[in-house]
């Protein structure tokens, strides 16, 4: 087991490497990009490109921390000893809810893809089902959710693998049988231009692309249950880029040069399913129906995980019931496990019962914690390259680049994203409203953490603990 943890290092490193790959694919790739390509035309690739190079950034960021010191809390537990107690404990639960949100969100979606297959069980009945087999999943062991997520990330993985190479062989006229006639680099410029809506477009791209990219950080939270964490997180923090350049840029730049951006197939069947529809592939929306299920149960798989974990080094640090710390004799929390996958089958409710009042509080209010953890990131990374620097300098075997400079520059590019989405005012759903209702939910975290700290006295900070020994840090 894993020393003063109780967790067991039960991931091996095909199982961390495949999680890393994976954790940047998620279904919002599959099913949300059609709503950007509409938006900003051929010009989501910038919007792509900046985000991609934001997560790079923050990625970077968080690898030289938790390289340093793995732990399962992650970001969260950084912010703790970088920023103080109310940073970790606000941080570390706003995460969590924004999992289990997460859960409801797809499975739901995963309810509505096998309803369509087997329309005898209903739709909630088939949420429960895809809940109920995952919540197993995850307690029987960590080897049996990286076992599982090994496979859903490695059918992503040679799904969009396979997509781009049969893209440009249609794109180069090479594709035997299948039909290239509006495959063309010149889909790129020749309808409107490769900005048809104006520059102003990249930005409203990102502010629909951004939260696709919710789940890089996974690999460094599972990497406190690998049996070499630091050589996982060094692995997965150095592949960043060219997993993000090939997944999204790759596979979005394959859409829009097979079909112009403004086909009505696009939005009408999705981005990638009408892509390879206008190659005239045969049952190409049930193909791609099976991958975005793959997705969405990899993404659910993963959010217990990553909601379990945080849960329970929210336990450990006392910021979250004794009962999230304790583990099985499998290393499993299973009391985290229960009480995220709880509060994830009342989201599902909420959806079913009260979609347009209680559920969408609950996805407008989780909707810019993505932002949070990475402003939080950056914040706790330029105390704790300090820190680390003056207690144990031979851990910084990842560092961030042009430090402090990059760090600030990538915390500003938060901050303006914050005031872009301010300006969205259209929709239930809008940017401003997000961004108020995940301010409202954060500001109560942040009061319930300074009022916990304030009757229980203030912990001290833990120490830099030597990662040779130990994998985790309460």
């Amino acid at each position: 087991m894993t020393p003063g943890s109780g967790l067991q290092a039960g991931l091996k490193n095909r199982h961390l490497t495949m999680i890393a790959i994976g954790g940047v694919i998620g279904a919002g790739l599959f099913v949300g990009s059609s709503t950007g390509i509409a938006t900003a035309g051929p010009g989501i690739l910038l919007s792509y490109a900046l985000v991609g190079t934001l997560v790079v950034l923050v990625m970077r960021m968080l690898g030289e921390m938790s390289a340093a010191n793995p732990t399962s809390g992650s970001f969260s537990a950084h912010a703790d000893r970088a920023l103080g107690p109310w940073a970790g404990f606000s941080i570390g639960w706003l995460y969590w809810f924004f999992w289990v949100v997460v859960l409801a969100v797809e499975a739901t979606a995963g309810a509505k893809i096998l309803e369509g297959w087997i329309p005898a069980v209903p739709q909630w009945g088939w949420a429960l089902i895809v809940m109920f087999v995952l919540t197993a999943t995850n307690l029987v062991s960590v080897g049996s959710y990286g076992e599982f997520e090994f496979w859903f990330a490695g059918i992503k993985v040679v799904a969009i693998g396979a997509f781009i190479v049969v893209g440009l062989l249609a794109v180069f006229g090479v594709l035997p049988g299948a039909h290239t006639d509006k495959a063309s680099f010149a889909n790129l410029t020749s309808h409107g231009g490769f900005l048809p809506h104006g520059p102003g477009a990249i930005l409203t791209g990102v502010l629909l692309v951004v939260f696709s990219f919710m789940g890089s950080e996974i690999a460094t939270l599972a990497a406190g249950e690998s049996e070499d964490p630091q050589r996982a997180v060094t692995k997965s923090t150095n592949s960043i880029i060219w997993r993000i350049g090939v997944f999204y840029l790759g596979s979005i730049l394959i859409v829009v040069t097979l079909l112009p951006w403004n086909d009505p197939a696009i939005e009408k069947d999705g981005s990638y399913v009408a892509a390879l529809g206008s190659l005239g592939i045969p049952h190409a929306g049930q193909v791609m129906n099976f991958i975005v299920l793959t997705s969405v149960l990899s993404c659910l798989n993963s959010g217990l995980y990553t909601a379990s974990r945080m849960a329970f080094s929210l336990g450990q640090r006392g910021d979250a019931p004794k009962a999230f710390a304790r583990t099985t004799s499998r290393g499993v929390p299973r009391a985290a496990i229960l009480a995220s996958v709880l509060f994830g089958f009342a989201a599902v409710f909420f959806n079913y019962k009260f979609p347009d009042t209680v559920f969408l509080f609950l996805l407008n209010s989780s909707g810019a914690v993505a932002l949070f953890v990475w402003l939080a990131i950056c914040f706790s990374q330029l105390r704790m390259r300090r820190i680390i620097q003056r207690e144990a300098p031979e851990k910084l075997v990842v560092k961030m680049w042009l430090y402090p400079y990059l760090t600030w520059a990538t915390a500003i590019l938060i901050i303006g994203i914050f005031g872009y989405m301010l300006t969205d005012t259209e929709g239930e759903s809008s940017g401003r409203t997000t961004v108020e209702l995940s301010l409202l939910v954060a500001a109560v975290v942040i009061a319930a953490s300074l009022i916990k700290q304030k009757i229980a006295g203030r912990r001290p900070a833990p120490a830099v603990e030597d990662t040779a020994e130990k994998v985790s840090v309460g």
